[in-house]
């Protein structure tokens, strides 16, 4: 499965298969079992997701930093590319690191619906 390069690759793709939801329901438990306090509605719109959890992630990394580390865990983010990232600018940190939570839920969506 090639993986969305960007945001806006990654919603496309989710919404022409009719995943949105499915990828919200995803994200929901791994933030619940990060101990997160966080629960979005799966009505929420792609840019809103993508500023709450990029506002989370800003948030974790700078108050929280073992809870950021929790959730990248419980995610399953390949610590090779959160190494990869650019780490100066906090900013473009949270919203790089909130495109890799999204694409590795993303697959973990698309490989339940593809084989169960």
């Amino acid at each position: 499965m090639p993986l969305p390069s960007n945001f806006e690759d990654l919603i496309a793709e989710v919404n022409d298969l009719n995943l949105y939801h499915k990828l919200i329901v995803q994200l929901n438990k791994d933030l619940l079992f990060a101990n997160i306090d966080l629960e979005l509605d799966t009505e929420i719109l792609p840019i809103s997701l993508k500023l709450v959890l990029q506002e989370t992630v800003f948030h974790l990394i700078q108050n929280k930093f073992s809870d950021y580390l929790n959730l990248l865990y419980q995610v399953d983010v390949s610590e090779k590319r959160i190494r990869s990232l650019d780490r100066e600018d906090l900013f473009k940190l949270s919203e790089d690191v909130t495109f890799l939570i999204l694409q590795r839920e993303w697959q973990k969506v698309w490989y339940k619906a593809n084989h169960s």
